[in-house]
């Protein structure tokens, strides 16, 4: 991991978090930066730090020498070797390892395990999300758009120093812009020395005189960012896009963060999908099923022939290759599934049923059906 990186930080959990979500969070970073699955610039370094930062978090012995030293190796023996302090094994076994043990007490004499990292070291802004709604058609096709949402950004009059316009910003002579300060503290153990905010700049390592009027001295404003975005055709919901410094601005002179862009795609009343697959159901008469026909299906492409052969039954699946959504990480459409759905007539005229008779009669059946109205008043007359 990158020197003097926290590996909180680089998680994004804060030090109090449990191991399930030091656990969650590596996981969520970890396929975020994976070199198969992101192929932009810093991804694969952005990977290894994460796995650093996990193999020190994920382990008790090291997130414990972590906490206390703000490192995990050459400043934990005072003498005793890689065993800890004195001989004594590991601080959580002595005087029961829980709350007030040897740990805590250890710790309430070095001043809490203050962080050897410069406190006003520059830092990556945070990451936002946007949550960006699709028709059913525009997630196939994609399209170009821009949207607008509110951001921390560098103050614009000052360039983020925070001082007023002509004046500069002064170095604390007190902490020599580290922002801590040595401290030293009488203890049962001798004379130590710790490390704290400093008083005079506060933890920043710096002295501004004259404040920026527009951003009072942060050097962040909030402002409203257009950004435009261009929607690879394919996408699906749930799916998220990142474009990369289009989140909040850094710390320190730290870079922008990311925007993530996660997609919520509207239901089509016309197909379902599954990934580069789409699926339709067709309705067809039982004279197209039983003669068969050449009939227009509708796709997203664009009305298609398709032909039905004879003695089609109904639940019959036919495949138009190529018909289907793009496939996004790859070329080339996925197909059309067309579903055959049977129709039966709920009505019938009087020439309709006689030739139905008729088939049935061919065919060898003998159909006992509710009679027409026709029937019923040619036997009134005969009466």
């Amino acid at each position: 991991m990158a020197e003097n990186r926290d590996p909180y930080e680089v998680l994004g959990v804060s030090k109090d978090a449990s191991a399930a979500e030091i656990k969650k969070a590596y996981r969520k970073l970890s396929k975020k930066y994976h070199p198969d699955l992101n192929k932009e610039p810093g991804a694969e370094e952005k990977f290894k730090e994460v796995n650093e930062a996990y193999e020190i978090l994920s382990d008790p012995q090291k997130k414990a020498q972590y906490d206390q030293y703000g490192s995990t190796g050459g400043q934990q023996g005072f003498g005793g070797g890689a065993g800890g302090f004195g001989g004594f094994g590991d601080f959580g076994d002595f005087g029961g390892g829980g709350a007030g043990g040897f740990e805590d007490i250890f710790s309430s004499f070095f001043g809490g395990g203050s962080s050897s990292r410069s406190r006003n070291a520059p830092r990556q802004g945070r990451d936002l999300q946007y949550e960006m709604t699709l028709t059913f058609e525009e997630a196939i096709f994609g399209k170009k758009t821009s949207i607008e949402y509110t951001r921390n950004a560098v103050c614009k009059t000052c360039g983020g120093s925070g001082a007023k316009k002509g004046t500069s910003v002064d170095t604390c002579s007190k902490c020599n812009g580290t922002g801590v300060i040595q401290a030293a503290r009488q203890t049962p153990l001798g004379r130590v020395m710790t490390q704290q905010e400093c008083d005079v700049c506060h933890g920043k390592g710096k002295i501004i005189k004259e404040k920026c009027t527009t951003c009072g001295g942060e050097g962040i404003t909030r402002e409203k960012h257009k950004v435009e975005v261009n929607i690879p055709a394919g996408v699906e919901d749930g799916n998220q896009m990142r474009l990369q410094g289009q989140g909040e601005a850094g710390e320190n002179d730290g870079p922008y963060g990311d925007l993530y862009i996660v997609f919520n795609v509207k239901p089509s009343k016309t197909f379902e999908r599954d990934g580069s697959e789409i699926f339709f159901n067709l309705p067809i008469s039982f004279v197209q099923a039983t003669l068969g026909d050449e009939v227009m299906v509708k796709t997203v492409h664009g009305d298609v022939k398709m032909k039905i052969p004879a003695g089609t039954q109904t639940g019959t699946i036919f495949r138009l290759r190529g018909k289907g959504a793009p496939k996004l990480r790859s070329d080339g459409n996925g197909d059309q599934h067309v579903t055959v759905q049977v129709q039966t007539p709920k009505t019938l005229n009087q020439k309709q049923r006689e030739a139905l008779k008729s088939f049935a009669e061919a065919s060898g059946e003998k159909v006992t059906g509710e009679e027409s109205f026709f029937e019923k008043l040619k036997k009134r007359k005969k009466r």
